[in-house]
């Protein structure tokens, strides 16, 4: 039997070329294209003047359609699809593992992280994150990981957190991505990265020191941005108990091994319990009462209380409709989701299969705008680009106000429009630029683009309206309207064209 070229190289990649390949990013982006990573030979766009319905879908629970992706949604079928990647790990991600293979420091322990340069672990983490966004054929769960990233914002600026962020990106965030929201919460109260970064580690009240007092700063991000939220019903007191739930959970960022009292911390920049450091009294949170004596078991009572107080339901699922229908939820979808979560014990697929199959989510066509990671990653996605994400692409994100990981307190990015219509100049920067082929590290096939959107052309005459048309359509899964058409009309060069429908309104919402 005849072994195609793509055979070959993928056979080649799974046998244990992988780490070879990885180390190449030449080789890596052939593979890729080969194995049909790039814009397939024909494309069927939109034909009506509303959003289609599947590219509404895949421009909210992805990070922007690829080319092709449309079809192939339509061909599964909407309910067929939500399920498919709902369930990531059916979803073979060989590709994509493929550009992340080399980026080491992700998948160390804590405490060798230090054995690694700060730009090293920067470069790695923010290209990881922006590589998964833009190739993963797991979307909805690389979504969910920005939502979670967001929402247990942790700025890799501040302190060690640089050094510890990546096994909490891997091991919290993306670990639970899709799954239990209580889970996610007791391994984000465990982790390194957020101890360090909201001084838990810090936390302690010993017999024999008056002067001690629980740290408060975590058990009020506790409830006021992982859970409950600033309207959940909680008072002063109520963030004084839970500091003291908390207390006596450390990091170690200095040594290997620490001897205190006939204590042994665990290995650097692991998290660990030191009984002495802990308040061993009778607690009362939002209510309930925690018994004393409890020991390292209170963290794990806490977490229980705040994750099934009916406020943390409403709360999480007002955000979560926030971030994938409106900036303005209809109150009946909350209550849903909210229910929902009730039901489920904050089952995170099961709020999400609410959302993406409610009317409502049908009806927000085109409302929210982007922010400019979701901007950035999804004109890559439109155009089939080729990058592995260096610096000069980076640096866009940068200007426009979301350098990844570097958001500089607890809240996280914003999702409202208004913090981003300053970025609006870098935005038009960037769709001419990659329109032009003029991003260094990033590759576009233009003429192939125009060839299929534009098929019998000959490339050397100006772009027609036909082409136009298709372009935008193809961007922003609909028709131009006639404002459209003529803002379109007067450009003649191919790259000015597309630079024009990535700059425009209509491609900078979703």
């Amino acid at each position: 039997m005849k072994t195609s070229r793509r055979d070959f190289l993928v056979s080649s990649a799974l046998a244990g070329g992988v780490g070879m390949l990885a180390s190449c990013e030449r080789a890596t982006s052939l593979l890729s294209q080969e194995a049909g990573q790039r814009l397939p030979d024909s494309l069927a766009v939109c034909d009506a003047v509303e959003v289609d319905p599947g590219f509404h879908l895949l421009s909210r629970a992805t990070f922007g359609p690829w080319p092709g992706e449309v079809e192939r949604l339509r061909a599964l079928g909407r309910e067929a699809w939500i399920e498919e990647q709902l369930q990531p790990e059916s979803l073979d991600d060989t590709l994509c593992d493929l550009r992340v293979g080399a980026f080491e420091s992700l998948h160390f322990e804590p405490g060798n992280a230090w054995e690694f340069r700060k730009e090293v672990l920067r470069d790695e983490i923010t290209r990881h994150a922006f590589l998964r966004a833009v190739y993963s054929r797991r979307q909805l769960f690389e979504v969910m990981v920005e939502f979670w990233t967001d929402h247990l914002n942790i700025d890799i600026e501040k302190g060690d957190c640089i050094y510890l962020k990546p096994s909490d990106d891997l091991r919290v965030v993306r670990r639970h991505a899709l799954g239990s929201f209580r889970e996610l919460v007791l391994a984000s109260a465990k982790s390194p990265a957020m101890l360090t970064y909201l001084d838990g580690r810090d936390n302690k009240v010993r017999k024999h020191f008056p002067k001690d007092a629980p740290n408060e700063n975590y058990a009020r991000e506790l409830m006021e941005l992982h859970t409950l939220g600033v309207a959940g019903g909680y008072s002063q007191e109520d963030v004084r108990e839970a500091a003291r739930c908390l207390t006596g959970w450390t990091v170690d960022l200095k040594r290997g091994m620490l001897k205190d009292l006939n204590l042994f911390a665990p290995a650097r920049g692991v998290t660990y319990f030191k009984p002495d450091w802990h308040d061993d009294g009778a607690k009362t949170v939002l209510g309930q009462r925690i018994p004393a004596v409890g020991g390292e078991a209170d963290l794990e009572r806490l977490v229980d209380i705040v994750c099934n107080h009916p406020a943390t339901a409403r709360y999480l699922a007002g955000k979560l409709c926030h971030r994938f229908v409106s900036h303005t939820p209809a109150p009946a979808l909350v209550e849903r989701v909210a229910a929902e979560f009730t039901r489920t014990s904050g089952d995170i697929k099961s709020l999400l299969r609410v959302i993406l199959n409610s009317g409502e989510f049908a009806e927000s066509r085109g409302a929210l705008f982007k922010r400019p990671f979701r901007f950035v990653v999804s004109a890559l996605r439109a155009v089939a680009a080729d990058t592995h994400a260096h610096k000069p692409l980076l640096d866009y994100l940068h200007r426009m106000g979301q350098g990844l990981f570097q958001h500089p307190t607890p809240d996280g990015y914003p999702d409202e429009e208004a913090p981003w219509l300053g970025t609006l100049l870098w935005r038009w920067n960037f769709a001419f630029a990659l329109a032009g082929g003029k991003v260094p590290t990033v590759g576009i096939d233009a003429r192939a683009l125009r060839r299929v959107l534009e098929p019998g052309a000959k490339l050397k005459n100006p772009p027609s309206a036909k082409f136009a048309d298709n372009l935008f359509a193809h961007a922003c899964g609909r028709r131009p309207v006639e404002a459209e058409q003529e803002a379109l009309t007067h450009l003649t060069d191919p790259g000015e064209l597309l630079g024009a429908v990535l700059a425009s309104p209509a491609f900078q919402r979703c």
